[in-house]
């Protein structure tokens, strides 16, 4: 066992924008490294087992990295999953019932429906996917919930391209402060604005049942009180569910057109020919995907405690890092991990695309949901549907963090001609 801190590592890891590296980087830290500390002194968590043992210890792996980043301390207020339990029960509460399975069933005409009419517009057989269904979609769907107009949906998209493009690589830097509050402030202030007309429309008594209402009318008890949101914490609870709820879905989509092209089956047959002819492995197949490529490569925990992890010793008050891509690919979990296994059977808790424990995605039930009924849509309209350029610099990664690009040009073959 290591007894001291070890020496903080001389190179930084691959970012999502160059996978190939990434994932073998990840392959050899989880045999050679299973704990790895950066040069900025945070623990990285490699392996599947030790991933699931941070994410479901809240006690001693706190989500409140506000504890560590003084700008942590002015963006988390309301975030759900900056938060720690008994609070994080209470507040994910406020919306937990718009996310219950039946709940989410429910919406599936209205998912399909404005698939539908996204493809309808479509025009040719030669299309950006995110462009067309990928980012639309799911905006559509979480802004419906959130009761914000569809006129406003390519401002979230710039907005949110924006924030997810950043560079942070040193959480305790104090420039960093100033450079989140200006990508957010554009974002921020529309939301605090629409907090504040729901907030009039409870006085007044003609609010409606979007999600924003409920966020401004929930009273939560804190110390036997209940108490209400403030605009703040309400703005930013919205914020987590418009970002969270589509980012998800929309690199889901391209991931899964490119994990199909990448990776044919056994047998030979090609992923997409086989979804067409059974939509009831649709589901399988996603769940292959998040697994091959997470939406979100790793999350982010605080140590309250010394622990030890793998046999090094993490001192107290140090930012943890477990990587859900590399937990995914991890041959300790999973056979053969870097194949696509249609009938691999995992789901839930076994790959942790969505997390682990008490912050497993609220959304994940409708992200899987999205996912579905566009393939199902896809696969019945298009015989073969191929990415045109598999180059990731054409295809704009994200940079770091997030696995998945911001546009994919593909070419469809229909299935019913004339």
């Amino acid at each position: 066992m290591t007894t001291t801190e070890p020496a903080p590592a001389d190179h930084d890891a691959p970012t999502t924008a160059d996978e190939p590296a990434l994932l073998a980087w990840l392959a050899r830290m989880r045999d050679e490294q299973p704990v790895w500390r950066d040069r900025f002194g945070m623990y990285h968590v490699f392996r599947h087992a030790d991933v699931h043992t941070v994410l479901r210890d809240p006690a001693t792996f706190s989500s409140d990295t506000g504890r560590l980043s003084p700008v942590a301390r002015t963006t988390n207020r309301g975030m759900l999953t900056q938060i720690d339990p008994p609070e994080h029960r209470r507040m994910r509460m406020v919306v937990s019932s718009a996310f219950t399975p039946k709940r989410v069933a429910a919406l599936e005409p209205r998912i399909r429906a404005i698939t539908r009419s996204l493809l309808d517009d479509v025009a040719g057989d030669a299309f950006d996917l995110v462009d067309a269904l990928a980012f639309p979609l799911p905006v559509t769907v979480i802004a419906e919930m959130l009761g914000l107009p569809a006129s406003d949906h390519g401002m979230f998209r710039e907005w949110a391209d924006r924030l997810f493009s950043m560079q942070v690589d040193d959480p305790t830097d104090p420039e960093l402060g100033p450079r989140v509050e200006a990508a957010m402030a554009d974002i921020r202030g529309y939301l605090v604005e629409r907090v504040r007309e729901r907030r009039a429309a409870v006085a007044d008594g003609t609010a409606g049942d979007d999600l924003i209402t409920a966020l401004v009318a929930a009273e939560i008890v804190t110390d036997g009180s209940p108490v209400l949101l403030d605009d703040e914490e309400a703005a930013n609870f919205s914020l987590l569910l418009l970002l969270a709820g589509h980012i998800t879905t929309t690199v889901l989509l391209g991931n899964a057109l490119r994990t199909f092209h990448d990776h044919p089956l056994p047998d030979g047959r090609n992923v997409w020919t086989v979804l067409g002819e059974d939509p009831a492995s649709i589901p399988a197949a996603i769940e292959e995907v998040l697994r091959l490529r997470s939406p979100f490569a790793q999350t982010g925990r605080v140590t309250t405690r010394d622990v030890e992890i793998a046999g090094t010793t993490i001192p107290a008050d140090r930012f943890v890092l477990p990587s859900l891509l590399s937990a995914n690919h991890d041959e300790r979990a999973f056979a053969d991990p870097e194949a696509f296994v249609l009938d691999r059977g995992i789901g839930g808790g076994a790959q942790t695309a969505f997390g682990h424990g008490v912050h497993f995605c609220l959304g994940a039930p409708l992200a899987r949901l999205e996912g579905r009924v566009a393939l199902e849509e896809l696969t019945a309209r298009y015989a073969a549907l191929d990415p045109v350029d598999t180059d990731a610099a054409a295809l704009r990664p994200y940079p770091r963090g997030v696995l998945g690009v911001r546009n994919l040009p593909v070419r469809g073959t229909p299935r019913h001609e004339g």
